[in-house]
Protein backbone atom coordinates (compact mmCIF):
# COMPACT_ATOMS: atom_id res chain seq x y z
CA UNK A 1 0.00 0.00 0.00
CA UNK A 2 1.16 3.43 -1.18
CA UNK A 3 0.96 6.16 1.29
CA UNK A 4 2.17 10.10 -0.07
CA UNK A 5 2.91 12.38 3.10
CA UNK A 6 2.79 16.43 2.32
CA UNK A 7 3.92 19.03 3.71
CA UNK A 8 5.23 22.78 2.94
CA UNK A 9 8.81 21.87 4.06
CA UNK A 10 8.86 18.28 4.01
CA UNK A 11 12.98 17.91 5.09
CA UNK A 12 12.44 20.36 7.99
CA UNK A 13 8.99 18.62 9.33
CA UNK A 14 10.41 16.48 12.10
CA UNK A 15 6.89 15.11 12.73
CA UNK A 16 6.67 13.74 8.98
CA UNK A 17 9.88 12.29 8.88
CA UNK A 18 9.26 9.96 12.13
CA UNK A 19 6.05 9.08 10.30
CA UNK A 20 8.05 8.19 7.27
CA UNK A 21 10.21 6.14 8.90
CA UNK A 22 7.77 4.18 11.29
CA UNK A 23 5.53 3.68 8.08
CA UNK A 24 8.70 1.98 6.14
CA UNK A 25 8.78 0.21 9.26
CA UNK A 26 5.49 -1.24 9.04
CA UNK A 27 5.63 -2.05 5.65
CA UNK A 28 4.38 0.58 3.48
CA UNK A 29 5.32 2.18 0.86
CA UNK A 30 6.24 5.75 1.20
CA UNK A 31 6.43 8.62 -1.08
CA UNK A 32 7.47 12.75 -0.04
CA UNK A 33 7.37 14.86 -2.44
CA UNK A 34 10.40 17.85 -2.16
CA UNK A 35 9.59 21.46 -3.43
CA UNK A 36 11.95 23.71 -5.22
CA UNK A 37 9.67 26.88 -4.09
CA UNK A 38 8.09 28.33 -0.55
CA UNK A 39 5.53 29.71 -2.81
CA UNK A 40 2.07 28.33 -1.58
CA UNK A 41 0.71 28.60 -4.96
CA UNK A 42 3.19 27.05 -6.36
CA UNK A 43 3.26 24.09 -4.18
CA UNK A 44 -0.23 23.68 -4.49
CA UNK A 45 0.32 23.31 -7.63
CA UNK A 46 3.12 20.91 -7.56
CA UNK A 47 1.03 18.58 -5.07
CA UNK A 48 -1.53 18.14 -7.36
CA UNK A 49 0.98 16.75 -9.84
CA UNK A 50 2.76 14.37 -7.66
CA UNK A 51 -0.82 12.89 -6.81
CA UNK A 52 -2.37 12.33 -10.79
CA UNK A 53 1.81 11.26 -10.90
CA UNK A 54 1.54 8.69 -8.34
CA UNK A 55 -1.75 8.01 -7.42
CA UNK A 56 -1.39 6.50 -3.40
CA UNK A 57 -3.40 5.08 -1.80
CA UNK A 58 -3.64 6.98 1.76
CA UNK A 59 -2.80 10.80 1.42
CA UNK A 60 -1.85 12.24 4.61
CA UNK A 61 -1.58 16.13 4.98
CA UNK A 62 0.57 17.75 7.87
CA UNK A 63 -1.36 21.29 8.55
CA UNK A 64 -0.26 24.72 8.31
CA UNK A 65 -0.44 26.41 6.28
CA UNK A 66 -4.05 24.82 5.31
CA UNK A 67 -4.80 26.82 2.34
CA UNK A 68 -2.28 25.07 0.64
CA UNK A 69 -4.07 21.71 0.47
CA UNK A 70 -7.81 23.53 -0.25
CA UNK A 71 -8.11 20.95 -3.22
CA UNK A 72 -6.82 18.01 -2.06
CA UNK A 73 -10.79 16.73 -0.87
CA UNK A 74 -11.82 17.07 -4.10
CA UNK A 75 -8.78 14.34 -6.03
CA UNK A 76 -10.25 11.56 -3.79
CA UNK A 77 -11.50 8.62 -5.21
CA UNK A 78 -9.94 9.58 -8.74
CA UNK A 79 -6.38 9.79 -7.56
CA UNK A 80 -6.38 8.48 -4.07
CA UNK A 81 -8.87 6.43 -1.73
CA UNK A 82 -8.00 7.44 2.10
CA UNK A 83 -7.28 11.40 3.41
CA UNK A 84 -5.81 11.93 7.13
CA UNK A 85 -5.52 15.30 7.91
CA UNK A 86 -3.03 16.23 10.53
CA UNK A 87 -3.82 18.79 12.79
CA UNK A 88 -0.57 19.74 14.33
CA UNK A 89 -1.08 23.53 15.00
CA UNK A 90 -3.98 25.59 15.02
CA UNK A 91 -3.39 27.60 12.16
CA UNK A 92 -6.10 30.21 12.64
CA UNK A 93 -5.02 31.21 15.77
CA UNK A 94 -1.74 31.62 14.70
CA UNK A 95 -3.38 33.83 11.62
CA UNK A 96 -5.23 35.83 13.90
CA UNK A 97 -2.01 36.98 16.04
CA UNK A 98 -0.54 38.21 13.20
CA UNK A 99 -3.72 39.62 10.71
CA UNK A 100 -6.49 39.88 13.52
CA UNK A 101 -9.67 38.26 13.22
CA UNK A 102 -9.92 38.23 9.99
CA UNK A 103 -6.61 36.00 9.79
CA UNK A 104 -8.46 33.53 12.34
CA UNK A 105 -11.41 33.53 9.81
CA UNK A 106 -10.04 32.56 6.99
CA UNK A 107 -7.36 29.83 8.53
CA UNK A 108 -10.01 28.03 10.87
CA UNK A 109 -12.47 28.20 7.44
CA UNK A 110 -9.16 26.09 5.72
CA UNK A 111 -8.93 23.75 9.07
CA UNK A 112 -12.74 22.86 9.12
CA UNK A 113 -12.85 22.33 5.35
CA UNK A 114 -9.94 20.13 5.23
CA UNK A 115 -11.38 18.47 8.60
CA UNK A 116 -14.09 17.66 7.05
CA UNK A 117 -13.41 15.79 4.38
CA UNK A 118 -11.04 13.48 6.15
CA UNK A 119 -11.51 10.01 6.45
CA UNK A 120 -9.34 9.83 9.67
CA UNK A 121 -7.75 13.17 12.00
CA UNK A 122 -4.70 12.94 13.93
CA UNK A 123 -2.95 15.32 16.77
CA UNK A 124 -0.24 16.13 18.55
CA UNK A 125 -2.12 16.13 21.94
CA UNK A 126 -5.88 16.38 23.49
CA UNK A 127 -6.29 20.10 23.34
CA UNK A 128 -5.92 20.39 19.75
CA UNK A 129 -7.95 17.40 19.09
CA UNK A 130 -11.02 18.27 21.09
CA UNK A 131 -10.71 21.90 18.95
CA UNK A 132 -11.22 20.18 15.71
CA UNK A 133 -13.21 17.55 16.84
CA UNK A 134 -15.60 20.40 17.86
CA UNK A 135 -15.67 22.89 15.01
CA UNK A 136 -16.92 20.18 12.07
CA UNK A 137 -20.16 18.47 12.36
CA UNK A 138 -19.04 14.93 11.43
CA UNK A 139 -18.87 12.83 14.33
CA UNK A 140 -17.85 9.72 12.28
CA UNK A 141 -14.36 10.57 11.67
CA UNK A 142 -11.48 8.79 13.82
CA UNK A 143 -9.32 10.31 15.96
CA UNK A 144 -5.51 9.61 17.18
CA UNK A 145 -3.41 11.58 19.24
CA UNK A 146 0.49 11.27 18.19
CA UNK A 147 2.14 13.32 20.44
CA UNK A 148 5.85 14.72 19.72
CA UNK A 149 7.92 12.72 21.30
CA UNK A 150 11.43 12.18 20.75
CA UNK A 151 12.87 9.36 19.07
CA UNK A 152 14.81 6.22 21.77
CA UNK A 153 18.08 7.27 19.36
CA UNK A 154 18.13 10.54 20.61
CA UNK A 155 18.53 9.64 24.28
CA UNK A 156 21.38 7.09 23.66
CA UNK A 157 23.16 9.47 21.79
CA UNK A 158 26.41 10.21 24.02
CA UNK A 159 28.10 12.96 22.05
CA UNK A 160 31.20 14.07 24.22
CA UNK A 161 33.69 15.65 21.53
CA UNK A 162 31.65 19.00 21.84
CA UNK A 163 32.81 22.02 22.73
CA UNK A 164 30.94 22.37 26.31
CA UNK A 165 31.39 25.43 28.54
CA UNK A 166 33.37 24.85 31.84
CA UNK A 167 31.11 26.43 33.89
CA UNK A 168 27.53 25.06 34.55
CA UNK A 169 25.25 26.42 32.15
CA UNK A 170 21.75 26.89 31.86
CA UNK A 171 20.31 25.82 28.28
CA UNK A 172 17.84 27.15 25.73
CA UNK A 173 17.65 25.86 22.27
CA UNK A 174 15.38 26.62 19.60
CA UNK A 175 14.37 29.31 17.32
CA UNK A 176 15.12 32.82 18.09
CA UNK A 177 12.77 34.78 18.07
CA UNK A 178 10.49 37.08 20.35
CA UNK A 179 7.72 34.28 20.30
CA UNK A 180 9.79 32.06 21.67
CA UNK A 181 10.83 34.38 24.25
CA UNK A 182 14.32 35.79 23.14
CA UNK A 183 13.11 38.99 25.20
CA UNK A 184 12.74 36.44 28.74
CA UNK A 185 16.24 35.05 27.98
CA UNK A 186 17.56 38.75 28.06
CA UNK A 187 16.79 39.89 31.32
CA UNK A 188 17.42 36.32 32.63
CA UNK A 189 20.90 36.91 31.24
CA UNK A 190 21.06 40.45 32.66
CA UNK A 191 19.31 39.70 36.10
CA UNK A 192 21.06 36.61 36.97
CA UNK A 193 25.07 37.50 35.95
CA UNK A 194 26.46 34.65 38.47
CA UNK A 195 24.84 32.35 36.19
CA UNK A 196 26.12 31.32 32.62
CA UNK A 197 23.85 30.55 29.74
CA UNK A 198 24.27 28.79 26.34
CA UNK A 199 21.88 29.47 23.54
CA UNK A 200 21.67 27.47 20.69
CA UNK A 201 19.50 27.97 17.61
CA UNK A 202 18.88 30.53 14.76
CA UNK A 203 16.09 32.82 12.96
CA UNK A 204 16.02 35.34 10.75
CA UNK A 205 16.52 38.25 13.03
CA UNK A 206 18.94 36.41 15.48
CA UNK A 207 21.68 38.76 14.55
CA UNK A 208 19.12 41.38 16.10
CA UNK A 209 18.10 39.85 18.67
CA UNK A 210 21.60 38.43 19.76
CA UNK A 211 23.36 41.79 18.69
CA UNK A 212 24.51 42.97 22.56
CA UNK A 213 26.99 40.75 23.99
CA UNK A 214 27.05 39.52 27.73
CA UNK A 215 29.67 38.05 29.53
CA UNK A 216 27.84 35.06 30.90
CA UNK A 217 26.08 34.07 27.52
CA UNK A 218 27.34 32.24 24.68
CA UNK A 219 25.65 32.20 21.73
CA UNK A 220 26.57 28.76 19.23
CA UNK A 221 24.23 29.12 16.51
CA UNK A 222 22.38 26.22 14.63
CA UNK A 223 23.55 23.10 15.64
CA UNK A 224 23.52 19.47 13.84
CA UNK A 225 20.60 17.50 15.78
CA UNK A 226 22.99 14.86 16.51
CA UNK A 227 24.94 17.52 18.78
CA UNK A 228 22.40 18.00 20.56
CA UNK A 229 21.69 15.52 23.46
CA UNK A 230 25.08 16.19 23.58
CA UNK A 231 24.72 19.82 25.19
CA UNK A 232 21.43 18.98 27.03
CA UNK A 233 23.33 15.90 28.89
CA UNK A 234 26.27 18.06 30.02
CA UNK A 235 24.03 21.21 31.28
CA UNK A 236 22.72 22.04 34.60
CA UNK A 237 19.51 23.03 33.82
CA UNK A 238 17.14 23.62 30.73
CA UNK A 239 14.33 26.47 29.60
CA UNK A 240 11.73 26.95 27.33
CA UNK A 241 10.51 30.46 27.97
CA UNK A 242 7.36 31.34 25.96
CA UNK A 243 4.93 34.17 26.35
CA UNK A 244 1.62 33.40 27.29
CA UNK A 245 -1.37 34.24 24.55
CA UNK A 246 -4.03 32.48 22.71
CA UNK A 247 -2.23 29.89 21.72
CA UNK A 248 -0.69 29.02 25.32
CA UNK A 249 -4.07 26.68 25.67
CA UNK A 250 -2.95 24.32 22.23
CA UNK A 251 0.44 24.25 23.36
CA UNK A 252 1.15 20.89 25.85
CA UNK A 253 4.33 18.72 26.82
CA UNK A 254 2.59 16.07 24.31
CA UNK A 255 3.67 18.70 21.60
CA UNK A 256 6.44 20.61 22.15
CA UNK A 257 9.20 18.55 20.59
CA UNK A 258 12.26 20.28 22.77
CA UNK A 259 10.70 20.15 25.48
CA UNK A 260 10.68 16.15 25.48
CA UNK A 261 14.40 15.87 24.59
CA UNK A 262 15.35 17.68 27.83
CA UNK A 263 13.27 15.46 30.19
CA UNK A 264 13.52 12.50 28.00
CA UNK A 265 17.61 13.27 28.94
CA UNK A 266 16.66 13.58 32.63
CA UNK A 267 16.94 17.26 33.19
CA UNK A 268 15.58 19.50 35.13
CA UNK A 269 12.93 22.20 33.06
CA UNK A 270 11.31 25.49 33.49
CA UNK A 271 8.98 26.33 31.22
CA UNK A 272 6.21 28.71 30.24
CA UNK A 273 3.43 29.22 27.75
CA UNK A 274 2.67 25.90 27.99
CA UNK A 275 0.06 23.90 29.97
CA UNK A 276 0.36 20.19 31.10
CA UNK A 277 -1.22 16.90 30.21
CA UNK A 278 0.70 14.54 32.40
CA UNK A 279 2.27 14.70 34.96
CA UNK A 280 6.21 15.09 34.11
CA UNK A 281 8.69 14.41 36.23
CA UNK A 282 11.30 17.53 36.36
CA UNK A 283 9.22 20.11 34.41
CA UNK A 284 8.38 22.84 36.38
CA UNK A 285 5.80 24.92 34.98
CA UNK A 286 5.93 28.64 35.82
CA UNK A 287 4.37 32.32 34.23
CA UNK A 288 6.16 33.99 32.01
CA UNK A 289 6.39 36.88 34.33
CA UNK A 290 7.92 34.56 37.13
CA UNK A 291 10.81 32.65 35.34
CA UNK A 292 13.70 34.70 36.30
CA UNK A 293 12.70 33.91 39.75
CA UNK A 294 12.41 30.54 39.28
CA UNK A 295 15.28 30.05 37.46
CA UNK A 296 17.04 31.54 40.61
CA UNK A 297 15.24 29.14 42.87
CA UNK A 298 16.25 25.97 40.53
CA UNK A 299 19.24 26.56 39.12
CA UNK A 300 21.83 23.84 41.29
CA UNK A 301 19.21 21.68 42.44
CA UNK A 302 19.31 18.16 41.19
CA UNK A 303 16.45 16.32 39.20
CA UNK A 304 14.53 12.93 39.76
CA UNK A 305 16.25 10.15 38.48
CA UNK A 306 14.18 8.64 35.65
CA UNK A 307 11.77 5.33 35.79
CA UNK A 308 11.46 3.58 32.82
CA UNK A 309 8.07 4.44 32.83
CA UNK A 310 9.20 8.45 32.55
CA UNK A 311 10.65 8.10 29.25
CA UNK A 312 8.51 9.48 25.85
CA UNK A 313 9.62 8.25 22.74
CA UNK A 314 8.02 8.34 19.21
CA UNK A 315 8.32 4.23 19.25
CA UNK A 316 5.34 4.54 22.19
CA UNK A 317 3.26 5.73 18.77
CA UNK A 318 3.57 2.65 16.86
CA UNK A 319 0.94 0.88 17.99
CA UNK A 320 -1.33 3.58 17.35
CA UNK A 321 0.17 4.48 13.71
CA UNK A 322 -0.29 1.20 12.50
CA UNK A 323 -3.51 0.63 13.84
CA UNK A 324 -4.66 4.18 12.06
CA UNK A 325 -3.41 3.34 8.71
CA UNK A 326 -4.30 -0.53 8.95
CA UNK A 327 -7.81 0.15 9.05
CA UNK A 328 -7.30 1.26 5.29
Amino acid sequence: MKVLLLANQPESTTRLQLFRKTLQKLGYTVVVPHFSTRNWFSIARQSRNVLIREKPDIVQVFNVPDIIYRNIPKMKRTYFRKFIYDYRSPWGIENGILFGPAGTWIGEYYEKRLASHADAITSVNNPLMNKIRSSIERKDIPFSVIPNYPTQEFISKTWEDIPIPDEDYILFIGRISKQEGIDIIHRAIQNCPDFHFLIIGDGPFSWFFLRKKYPNARYLGWQSHDLIPGYIRHSSLCIKPTHENSLTPYATDRSVWKLNEYLNVGKLVIASGIVQEEMRKNLILVPSSEFITAIRGYFGKQPSSLNPSDIRTWEQNEGTIKKLFDQF
